[in-house]
């Protein structure tokens, strides 16, 4: 056996990072700061702060489609046009489904971007906390398994992230939604603070209504600028104003001289010493060139988003791992989670028609969760937040009517009556049927075997919906909002786009595939970050707990690293 020595050393690394989106990126910044020489692996190609957003300063007229999508790029996208996020503006960000296919069991919409800064680029940025009660309800309820971690373990990190990356927000004082560090609100218009008055007026204390917690900035912060309330933040921010990979981790990762990016590289196997019980490194295919080259380190983070994590994992097997790399406990690719939503009440402010807002600001309202909280009990576990807020039509409102002549031209300057909405996103229990494997009669563009999706919402989730509805027409009449009606536009998993679960942590490793470290209980070098580690889901948007698990994990890794641990 011919071993080129060379190779092997100019391909070896204190560590690999498997994925370049919010947790990656993280992953990578924490260990080069930490003085480990990365390779950080995107299977997609690279995009660069500023240079390569080719649309961000882009007028709608400047579009040849005005943002509609083509014939053809409808036929190649046929799973990224079912919801809003794929359109003209940024089409290039999101994946060809026809190249990357995957088999639903059940319907899944599964909603992909491949390139540096993954979906950190087009995320909500919605950034709130997970509290106790959200990592004791699994043990409190029976449901899955306990979480290995508290709030207390976990309220440093969030720290740490906060600070770095910038969220503006306001606290609130509720254990249900821990408060943390943050810039300067966004401001309500005068129909959100007047809801929010008549909310507070009738709950007093039990329910409260406040502004989003985003990050985007409000001041220049760790040398990036403040949002311009342009509302353009899927195209990329030329301004830095809002937490990317692009903007914040990967500058500061570069800054320390010891990452090395390589995009186009699709990572196809996780490599397995059985003597050492150790990972020794990556195989991937060049996505350009179908060339496969090997890649060594000490430790592996894996963050190539929930269901790209898994789809490698279980690519990865040998004789000691024939279902899976690290799993021993037949749990990975199962619990698999989404959030719930679309569904909530809406209707029509009376008496503020002589006043406006100021720009598109980037951000909602929220409503934290009020359900199941202390002594309210409801027919279903767990709970949801609102999101949403208050604005005034357009002059799009009239043109359907092709009315014509001078007051029809006084009418479409003048702004249309204010809407006021709320829309839940609810917690999905982790169900272990909900679930993906490897679908080996199906390949993709690059020879590998595509994820089958197993999963669906079900009676607990259905029974909260009705609730969502119900609860947000109630506060909205409280408040004085006229013509209240209550919707579900029905909502499948994938949607919320904030798939969870399907390597979950756990204290025994024969319940679970991480410990409380982020650590794989198999295979102690091998860290995983992303969404695919969390044993529930609670229902705030869940990645800056990805982010603060990274810097957890990244910081544990290091030291285990130094005692000669992994």
């Amino acid at each position: 056996m011919n071993i080129n020595n060379k190779a092997v050393a100019e391909n070896t690394y204190d560590a690999i990072v498997i994925g370049s989106g919010i947790s990656g990126g993280w992953a990578a910044k924490e260990l080069t700061e930490k003085g480990l020489k990365v390779l950080l692996l995107e299977r997609g190609r690279n995009i660069e702060h500023v240079k390569d957003y080719d649309t961000a300063m882009k007028n709608p007229w400047e579009f040849k489609h005005r943002g509609r999508l083509t014939q053809e790029q409808v036929k190649s996208h046929p799973v990224q046009i079912r919801d809003y996020p794929y359109t003209e503006f940024n089409e290039s960000y999101w994946v060809n489904d026809l190249e990357c296919p995957y088999t639903e069991v059940k319907r899944f919409d599964w909603y992909r971007g491949f390139h540096v800064g993954g979906k950190s680029l087009m995320w909500g940025r919605q950034s709130y906390r997970m509290g106790d009660l959200n990592f004791e309800e699994n043990k409190k309820d029976g449901i899955a398994i306990d979480w290995p971690i508290r709030y207390k373990d976990i309220s440093p990190w969030y720290d740490h992230v906060e600070k770095f990356i910038g969220v503006s927000g306001e606290t609130a004082g509720l254990p249900v939604l821990p408060d943390g560090h943050y810039l300067p609100p966004m401001q309500m218009n005068c129909v959100e603070k007047h809801v929010r008055k008549r909310i507070e007026d009738k709950w007093k204390g039990e329910r409260m209504m406040m502004m989003g917690r985003v990050a985007n900035l409000t001041q220049p912060h760790n040398g990036r600028g403040s949002c311009q309330y342009r509302n353009m933040c899927n195209r990329g921010c030329p301004f830095g104003a809002y937490f990317s990979t692009q903007s914040s981790t990967m500058p500061a990762a570069m800054k320390t001289g010891n990452l090395t990016l390589r995009p186009f590289s699709i990572v196809n196997t996780l490599l397995y010493d059985k003597n050492t019980k150790r990972a020794t490194g990556v195989r991937i295919i060049d996505a350009e060139t179908m060339e496969n080259i090997e890649y060594f380190a000490k430790i592996i983070f894996v963050n190539g988003s929930t269901l790209g994590t898994t789809q490698i994992l279980l690519n990865s097997t040998s004789d000691e791992f024939p279902n899976g790399f690290g799993n021993s406990s037949g749990q990975l690719g199962h619990n698999l989670i989404d959030h719930h939503f679309r569904t909530g009440a809406q209707g029509t402010a009376e008496g503020f028609d002589d006043k406006y807002y100021y720009g598109r600001r980037a951000n909602g309202i929220y409503v934290p969760r009020f359900q199941n909280v202390g002594k309210d009990k409801r027919d279903y576990l767990r709970g949801f937040g609102y999101q949403g807020g208050a604005s005034r039509t357009g002059w799009q409102r009239d043109v359907a009517e092709m009315a014509f002549g001078a007051e029809f031209k006084d009418e479409v300057t003048q702004p249309g009556p204010w809407k006021m909405g709320l829309g839940g996103f609810g917690e999905t229990l982790p169900y272990f049927e909900n679930k993906v494997t490897l679908d080996k009669s199906k390949k993709d563009k690059w020879g590998q075997p595509v994820l089958a999706i197993d999963c669906e919402f079900k009676d607990n989730e259905r029974k909260m919906r009705v609730d969502m509805q119900n609860e947000a027409a109630e506060m909205l009449e409280a408040a004085g909002i006229k013509d209240v009606k209550t919707y579900d536009n029905g909502c499948f998993p994938g949607m919320a786009i904030h798939e969870m679960g399907t390597a979950r942590m756990g204290n025994d490793p024969k319940t679970s595939v991480l410990n409380k470290w982020n650590q794989m209980h198999d295979v102690p070098n091998v860290y995983i970050t992303d969404g695919s580690c969390m044993t529930s889901s609670g229902c705030q948007n869940p990645s800056l707990t990805y982010m603060a698990l990274t810097a957890r994990a990244c910081d544990h890794a290091v030291q285990e690293l130094k005692k000669m641990n992994v």
